[in-house]
């Protein structure tokens, strides 16, 4: 077997420097996987190495899987592919008995059982969203090596943000750590720390595992953290058998510890080191790769890629009014390519942060487009949501305030976390972002006139629809989870400045680690790829927004996209409403309802407004709600303005939908048609 066969120039130069040290600066595509397994492959062919000598690292069991399957392929099986903890733990179990004695401490999953019990002991109660963040903070102060003390000082020249004072999280760290030892627990950071300080302790240790493993192959370094760092340097023990393989461009994970200082400085550290750029991109079009390479075209470490593939359609850059249309014209987008070939499996749709995923979650359920939502919880799973949706229906069945809808629920919001100003990051912002996702429904549906009963339903159905079992489907993700994935068709959203880059992204550093973010997601796609934001958050809001700054010099000029929703599926997507009589856009709630200015004279029939009003009074107390579940005041108003004469004419008034018209339409039409009285069915 030739393994060297089918390489081209660069990926066989990567084979074939077999010793150490060896850097392989690898652009999106440009199969970097390719070049490792068959150089592990061509060193085990050629006697440099004996296939239990190698350990190749990885940051996922599956890429582990993925290479050991290929070097089985290629005729070297033996060789061990493991991630950093997998390794570590599996060389830690094996000498615990021998050096400390006894079994091996139990690995705690999740940090948040000893937090909480630590912030008993404190007497302390934050909620779990808070926890998860001190969680987070704890992570990166034990991958970078920093001790509770230190934790505070540290915290605040890294320019983090934790969800709580940076004391108060150090004190949780003690407690935390305190806690853990006394019950002889381990998490994943000391993992990591105890194997590196078992092999410098113990010497014979160091030496059975040097002689183990000689031969190192680290994918992914842009990603590693001083622990892992330090726990690879320990391996090595001095010696230089050692190729890392990463991409600069793709470092996404710097808030938790993750550094590409190590892949960038790799031939300072190591002088004799071997440097091979991978830049042909067999993944992408032409379209995609340029539109790649002009993302990163200021970066001082971009891999200028070359496309490989045939010419491609160009990227499509759209604009649209409102959050709703860009949900719904992706949907109808992503039927079209449906219709065209493109298997679902083979698209996605991708956003900066998970509370994102409702509004497609829900367009792709009005639509009937199957999804898989990937990395995340679905919306109405996350455990935020699903605590507002239980007191929020519990509200609805009180029925017995008339305080109109988006009051109330926010009201019922802030109390379980949704604030002003939101959080600095993590996943207490996350939380903040799923509750101010339902606010904004409660807005936009308080708009139209419903009250807490048809706000809980609509909540309820939406639930339902994106609760049906799973399917293969279009994948919804985060630009974190995507990473390492790719598909035909990519559509990346939401993409405003706020947005991308994230509004508590500060500093130069993390604002270029935004544009890599964006740089990730436009090489996910092989051949078709949307880029699209909104220009206001609600149908009708102020077009306030603004596109990525990342887009500046990419997008060509564009005007809003209009879509039109179909009849009968889901809730409306409104154009901006205009006064009737003096033509002026209308931006407040009631006034987009009466269809007029409120200085605008109103002419209107007061007989007529008055019956609907005695007829919506016997209606409620039939049905045994109050009478806004019915229709508001302002709908009555708009009714008896309009004066309708047809179904048609019903529905066109903001707050009548087709329940609302099937259950009361005979009714309000009769009275309009100048009935005294009619019953409520």
């Amino acid at each position: 077997m030739d393994v060297l066969e089918g390489l081209d120039p660069e990926q066989r130069e990567v084979a074939e420097a077999v010793r150490g040290p060896v850097c392989v600066l690898a652009g999106a595509g440009t199969g970097k996987t390719r070049a490792i397994t068959h150089r592990i492959a061509y060193a085990v062919h050629t006697g440099v190495v004996e296939p239990q000598g190698v350990l190749a690292v990885t940051f996922t069991t599956r890429a582990a899987g993925e290479l050991k399957q290929r070097l089985r392929r290629l005729g070297a099986p033996g060789v061990q592919a493991r991630t950093f903890h997998a390794a570590a733990l599996r060389q830690l179990s094996y000498f615990w008995p021998r050096v400390i004695g006894g079994d091996t401490p139990q690995v705690v999953e999740s940090k948040l059982p000893l937090l909480i019990e630590a912030c008993r002991r404190m007497r302390r109660n934050p909620d779990r969203g808070e926890l998860r963040d001190v969680a987070s903070e704890i992570e990166w102060a034990k991958v970078t090596q920093i001790g509770p003390d230190d934790y505070p000082a540290a915290a605040v020249k890294a320019g983090r943000t934790p969800p709580i004072a940076p004391e108060e999280v150090a004190r949780l760290y003690e407690g935390y750590e305190g806690l853990r030892r006394q019950r002889n627990l381990i998490d994943f950071e000391t993992i990591l720390e105890l194997t590196a300080a078992v092999m410098t302790e113990h010497r014979e240790v160091a030496n059975q595992i040097r002689q183990q493993y000689r031969y190192f192959v680290v994918d992914e370094f842009q990603d590693v953290n001083p622990l892992q760092k330090l726990l690879l340097d320990t391996w090595l023990g001095g010696r230089d058998e050692l190729c890392v393989v990463g991409d600069p461009n793709q470092t996404i994970y710097s808030f938790t510890g993750a550094t590409p200082h190590y892949l960038t400085n790799f031939a300072v550290e190591h002088p004799s080191a071997t440097v091979v750029r991978l830049v042909r991109d067999y993944r992408s079009t032409p379209q995609v790769v340029s539109l790649a390479n002009r993302v990163m075209a200021r970066s001082p470490h971009r891999l200028e890629l070359v496309a490989q593939r045939p010419e491609g359609p160009e990227a499509v850059f759209t604009e649209y009014d409102d959050e709703a249309a860009e949900a719904l014209g992706v949907a109808l987008t992503v039927k079209k390519l449906m219709a065209d070939g493109v298997p679902t499996r083979e698209i996605a749709v991708l956003f900066r942060i998970n509370a994102q995923s409702e509004a497609y979650e829900q367009a792709f359920a009005d639509a009937g487009v199957p999804y898989v939502l990937r990395g995340a919880e679905r919306f109405f799973e996350r455990p935020a949501v699903r605590q507002a949706v239980v007191l929020l229906r519990g509200a609805a069945r009180a029925g017995d305030d008339g305080e109109p809808l988006a009051p109330a629920v926010h009201a019922i919001l802030s109390g379980i976390g949704l604030t002003p100003e939101p959080p600095g990051g993590g996943k207490a912002r996350e939380a903040w972002e799923s509750l101010k996702a339902l606010a904004d429904l409660a807005e936009d549906m308080a708009a139209e006139g419903a009250g807490l009963p048809a706000f809980v339903a609509e909540l309820e159905r939406r639930a339902m629809e994106q609760h049906a079992p799973p399917v293969e489907g279009v994948t919804l993700a985060s630009l974190h989870a995507a990473k390492g994935l790719e598909w035909d068709a990519v559509f990346l959203v939401g993409l405003t400045e706020g947005m991308v880059p994230i509004v508590y992204a500060e500093t130069p550093d993390q604002i270029e680690e935004e544009r890599r973010l964006l740089y990730v997601g436009v090489t996910r796609a092989r051949e078709h790829l949307h880029l699209s934001w909104a220009l206001a958050r609600s149908p009708g809001g102020r077009r306030a927004r603004r596109p990525s700054r990342f887009l500046d010099g990419l997008s060509p000029r564009t005007t809003a996209a209009r879509v039109e929703r179909p009849a009968g599926r889901g809730r409306k997507t409104a154009t901006p409403v205009q006064c009737r009589i003096c033509g002026k856009t209308l931006s407040a709630a009631a006034e987009q309802k009466l269809g007029r200015c409120a200085t605008c004279p109103a002419d209107y029939d007061e007989a007529l407004l008055e019956r609907l009003r005695t007829w919506r009074t016997a209606a409620a107390k039939e049905a045994k709600v109050p009478a806004y579940v019915v229709f508001t005041d302002v709908t009555l108003q708009a009714i008896a303005e309009r004066a309708p004469v047809s179904e048609q004419d019903l529905l066109g008034i903001a707050g009548i939908g087709r329940v609302k018209l099937e259950r009361y339409g005979d009714a309000v039409l009769e009275l309009c048609r100048g009935a005294d009285s009619v019953t409520g069915e």
